[in-house]
Formats: structure tokens, sequence, C-alpha cells
């Protein structure tokens, strides 16, 4: 039989303490360390090593490498999220702002994968009888899933056993609980604790778990920091309440590309993948574009995106000119307008200045930089830059225009979607001419600025 000791979880930070303290010697919180019991750990010999199995030291060009199996979720967006489908084993974390489409977008994916596979859907907040009307109302296959309203994660991990699911759904992780810790579902300790085992029931027998997590006022997923590293992929469903357009973006993914993102439309029939992501954020703006509009090309992931930036400027009458990002870096954005007064010639020392991108897109590289600047320098003027043009690169302090990756992909996607021009760095020219779009290549401000009059 196990041997057991009593140990001291922080409820904070979850550090371990073998006794109990008013204050945390880890992170300083007061009244913080709960009682629970774990396993003794096997005691080391000189001749024996660890009790139990010794892993194997072997050499690289010893492993053997197998191909990686995945399997399609039947929606197009969520397959480039998840770096191609999904992986037999994985362990991903989903979250995202209450009433988003969390749960709306596994119970599709978990109906539409029971009809092949064995799905096993673990409600902790809804009754079985909630989900199931759920997806009656969303018109989904629902004759085949397997469904288990439960939150003790002991009984969960004893019917995935009985199961043999090949995908597990979790919602959500802030509502299991082990008997193991003596704190309440939610908790540091609880949160750790489920998501390790949920994540070692996975690895041991090739189930693909999905967890839904909470978000914090921040916008984080709620719990220690640690569950985010215990998983393989972390995906969050951003978007706004008064848009039906949601923006799935992977922040970590260890079987695909990172920064990855997916677009869905929340219609009555649930989540549905956005097959022209590019035609969804320009709307029709390419046709005539206002002062201060311009359309940017970014990339995102593993592909090109065509979106439109404005810009307000307008009189400041307060002591403190107001400097409003949305969908942009701040701080960024008031770099560049130094940059723009002192290679630009262009002062806004007296100017309330405010960029959105629109559909709420949140631009995270610098290929925005000149963009941002030119669709000042439009409102400002009240100028409308030239209808069906393209406009990416990054400025540097100087005043210089450096190039961005994906170039070449970015033109030829803005050309798709009947774009006519572009202004890019130099260094991003394409070496053949281009037959539907004309590039032109800058590479100061100054020289971007003087294209505007064109």
């Amino acid at each position: 039989m196990t041997k057991t000791e009593v140990a001291y979880h922080c409820q904070a930070c979850g550090a371990l303490s073998r006794k109990w303290m008013g204050q945390c010697a880890d992170c300083g919180e007061w009244n913080t360390l709960s009682e629970r019991l774990v396993e003794k750990a096997a005691k080391m010999t000189h001749n024996k090593g660890y009790a139990g199995q010794q892993s194997k030291v072997m050499a690289i060009q010893e492993v053997v490498l197998q191909s990686m199996p995945r399997t399609s979720t039947q929606s197009s967006e969520l397959d480039r999220v998840l770096g191609g489908g999904l992986v037999p084993g994985a362990v991903v974390l989903i979250g995202g702002d209450p009433g988003i489409g969390k749960s709306t977008l596994l119970l599709q994916t978990a109906m539409t994968l029971s009809q092949s596979h064995k799905v096993l859907y673990v409600t902790g907040e809804e009754s079985v009888q909630q989900v199931a009307m759920r997806g009656t109302r969303l018109g989904l296959p629902e004759n085949k899933l397997l469904l288990l309203a439960e939150t003790n994660l002991e009984k969960i991990l004893q019917a995935a056993h009985q199961t043999a699911p090949d995908m597990m759904v979790i919602d959500s992780i802030q509502t299991m609980y082990t008997e193991e810790i003596q704190s309440a579902p939610g908790g540091v300790s609880q949160v750790r604790e489920c998501a390790a085992h949920f994540a070692r029931f996975a690895k041991q027998n090739q189930t693909a778990v999905f967890l839904v997590g909470h978000v914090t006022k921040s916008g984080e997923v709620a719990g220690p920091r640690v569950l985010e590293h215990i998983v393989d992929t972390v995906i969050y469903l951003e978007g706004q309440s008064d848009n039906r357009f949601r923006l799935l973006r992977a922040l970590k993914n260890r079987f695909g590309a990172a920064n990855e993102l997916g677009l869905f439309a929340m219609t009555d029939k649930g989540m549905k993948p956005v097959s022209s992501p590019s035609a969804m954020f320009l709307s029709g703006s390419n046709e005539q574009l206002m002062p201060g509009s311009v359309i940017l090309g970014i990339w995102e992931g593993t592909r090109p995106l065509i979106v439109e930036l404005q810009a307000l400027v307008d009189t400041s009458y307060g002591p403190n000119p107001r400097r409003v990002a949305v969908g942009l870096d701040l701080q960024r954005m008031t770099m560049l307008l130094a940059v723009l007064h002192r290679h630009g010639g262009i002062a806004t020392h007296d100017q309330d200045v405010f960029i959105n991108v629109v559909g709420g897109m949140r631009i995270q590289e610098t290929s925005a930089d000149l963009a941002i600047l030119l669709a000042i320098r439009s409102s400002l003027k009240n100028k409308a830059m030239a209808t069906k043009t393209l406009i990416f690169g990054e400025v540097g302090l100087s005043g210089e225009i450096r190039p961005v990756q994906r170039g070449l992909e970015r033109l030829k996607e803005a050309a798709k979607h009947g774009l006519t021009r572009a202004i890019v760095p130099k260094a991003n020219l394409p070496k053949t001419m281009l037959p539907d779009i004309t590039v032109q290549g800058v590479s100061t401000l100054s020289e971007a600025l003087s294209l505007m009059n064109d």
C-alpha cells in the first residue's frame, strides 16, 4: 500500500510546504496554505537508484520516428489552428470570455466527430439535458455522443477508462476537483492537479482532450500559469458581443504553428468557418476609402490577411492630447508619432489621435507601421488614399522603411481581392512584375508621404 503524508499547498501560487505557515514563503500571501495528502517519495539508494522502472538513456539517432496521424475536426478553421487536425494524446486548452462560444464550438466538434469516433463530453456547468437541448437547437447529429455530468476527477477518469474515448471534452477545468486536495474547485491546486491527471490520461491512452478554461478580467486563463505549460496547445477565442465574427488564435502549439488564426461566424446554427477572411475584414472598403482609412497586408500564422485600418486625428482642447489604439500596441503608436514628426515634418502634439483595426482584429507584427503613419497623415490632411491601394512596411526610428516577411504572398492576396496598387519597402519589391497589381517601393518615410499626393 502506498504511504502518504500531510503537505500544505499555497492556493495563490501552488508552492508546496511540509509544515503549515501563516505566510507563503514563495509568494508572500497570507493564510493561503491548505492541507492535502501526498504520496511519500521513494528513497534513493546508491545501487538501485529510484524506485520503479528506470528510463533508458539513448542516443537521438536511436529514436524511432513515427508519423503523427491527425484526425480532422470537420472544421477547416479549427484544423488550421490545431496545426492540421487533432493529434492522439494531445491536450488542448481553450479560453475566452463568457458567452464567446467556447462550449458551442466544442459541442459542434464533439457531435460531428462522434459519428466516426468515440467521443465523451464531460460537463461540469450544465446538465446532460441542457447539453442535449443545445445540440438539438444547433441541428447537430447527437445520436452517438457520450455525455457525463460530473465534477469529481476520480469518477470522470473511471468513466473514461471504461468508455475508452478517442476524444474527451472537459467543460470546464475550473469546475473539476479531486478528493486528494482539501480546497474548493477552481483553486490553484485543484486546477493544476486536475489538469495534470487529465494530461496523464491523454498520453497513456492516446485520447485527445479539450480543456475549457475560464478567463480573468485581464483576459488570461484563470488558475496557475503552470496550466498552460501542462497542455500541448493553448488557443483563445476572441470577439466582441456586438460582432458576430469570432477569432480563434493559437498562442502555443507543440504540433503546429503558433499564432495561427482561425475565423468563425456565430450564427443561429453555431460557429461556421469563414472561407474568405480578407473579404470579411475589407467589407467592400476597397471600393471607396474615406480620409484616414488605409488597406493593410498582414501575416497571421501561415497565411496573409488584408484588413482595413482607420485613423482619426482631431484638434485637442485639453492639456494632454489623447492617444487611443484599438487592435494595436499603444506604445508603438506613440513612438511612430515621434518618427512622423521628426522625419515627416508632421506634428501631432496638439491633436487627439485614434487608431482602430476594423473587424476586431488585433495586429501584433510591425508590418503595420507604415500604414499607421499614412492613415494618420490622411486624416490630418483630410485627404483620402488612392482607391485599391495596399500598404505594409516596418518604420525605423531614423525614418527608414524596413522589409517584412512574406511580402510576395501579401501582394498576391491583395491582387486576389481586386487591389491594383501597393506601397511596400523597396526590399520587398518582387523580382518579376505581377500582372494585376502595380508595386511601388519606398526606402524612407518621406518617400512614402510623397506618394500620397499621386
